[in-house]
């Protein structure tokens, strides 16, 4: 099954199977294992693009060994292949030879949830890694509810998510949810460097302070141009209230000029983390109900300028230039951290 959010010419998570970091969730999982209590199914959530998946894929191939009948080298050339017959993965399926479906459809959740009712391939224990879960639509979602509430004997599904908050609580209730955080810089270097061990230290520089955490992103950095804006978009985000009205325009003019391209892509990402940050701050810092209505109210109008432009096709450019004003208002409103009785 082919990897529909695979970065080129970097090696896919079945392909991985090492995980930099996350070592509380790798023991916890290996603890359960050693114990033979194994949950049904295990949650693994957290920001996109921190590891998630390979931490998945190495995850089955300790799973798999510790269960079947043979050498973890061998099960992890299968599984590298996507042919050990106890590993199933559902990811967005291809839609035709030029892109993939938007989302896991119910007819994908069936054809994985009969194919776990047959009988197993291989001694051991049988693993379907869901990757990721947040792709799944209202009917496949619920068709993946039914089955784990009923799974099939010794099957442990692996579901990713980077956004739990958005699924089903009772499919959040049927597992055991494992939290994965970002990753230091150190990290991030060492993943970089895995894959691309002649980078020159500027370069790498560059992605560790743009990953946030995130070793995809500090790749996808790579792919910008030295002079992207996505980098003075974050320089803006530090203090909107503080720069100049022409700031906010010269960004929407640089990043809106390709709506599809590699530096919207990368802003919208950080768009969508800086408004998830001043949301949770805003709702740990207390009395600050003026600045979490606020944040609230950012976020939904951001949220519906984007998919509008993204559904009409509508000028990116202006999208940006409102969406930036917003931002500028809300900060300028809540600079002053008291609020009035």
């Amino acid at each position: 099954m082919t990897d529909p959010s695979a970065l080129p010419d970097l090696p896919l998570p079945e392909q991985r199977q090492s995980a930099i970091g996350h070592d509380a969730t790798r023991s916890a999982v290996l603890a359960q294992l050693a114990d033979r209590r194994l949950p049904g199914a295990i949650m693994l959530h957290g920001p996109q693009g921190i590891g998630k998946a390979t931490l998945a894929f190495e995850l089955a191939v300790a799973i798999l060994t510790a269960t079947g009948d043979e050498s973890q080298h061998r099960v992890s050339e299968q599984v590298a292949a996507m042919a050990h017959p106890n590993l199933s993965v559902l990811r967005r399926r291809p839609k035709d030879a030029k892109g993939y479906y938007s989302v896991i459809r119910v007819e994908d959740v069936r054809e994985l949830r009969d194919g776990l009712h047959h009988t197993r391939g291989r001694t051991g224990h049988r693993i379907a890694i869901l990757d990721a879960i947040d792709d799944c639509n209202p009917n496949a979602a619920n068709a993946l509810l039914k089955t784990l509430e009923e799974p099939p004997a010794d099957t442990t599904f692996l579901l990713i998510s980077h956004r739990p908050g958005q699924l089903l609580p009772t499919i959040r209730s049927r597992c055991h949810n494992l939290a994965l955080r970002p990753l230091s810089n150190d990290q991030i270097a060492d993943v970089v460097t895995a894959s691309l061990p002649e980078l020159d230290g500027a370069a790498l520089d560059r992605a560790i302070q743009l990953s946030g955490g995130r070793p995809r992103r500090a790749f996808e950095t790579l792919a910008l141009g030295e002079n992207s804006p996505v980098g003075a978009l974050q320089l803006w985000l530090r203090q909107p209230e503080a720069a100049p009205i022409a700031a906010e325009l010269q960004l929407a003019d640089a990043l809106g000029g390709d709506a599809q391209g590699p530096d919207m892509s990368f802003a919208r990402e950080i768009l969508n983390d800086w408004l998830a940050t001043e949301m949770r701050e805003a709702a740990m810092q207390p009395g600050a109900r003026r600045r979490l209505a606020s944040a609230t109210d950012l976020w939904e109008k951001a949220g519906a300028l984007l998919g509008e432009a993204d559904s009409v096709n509508l000028d990116m450019k202006q999208t940006l230039v409102v969406i930036f004003d917003a931002i500028r208002k809300h900060c300028a409103l809540n600079a002053n951290p008291v609020e009035p009785a």
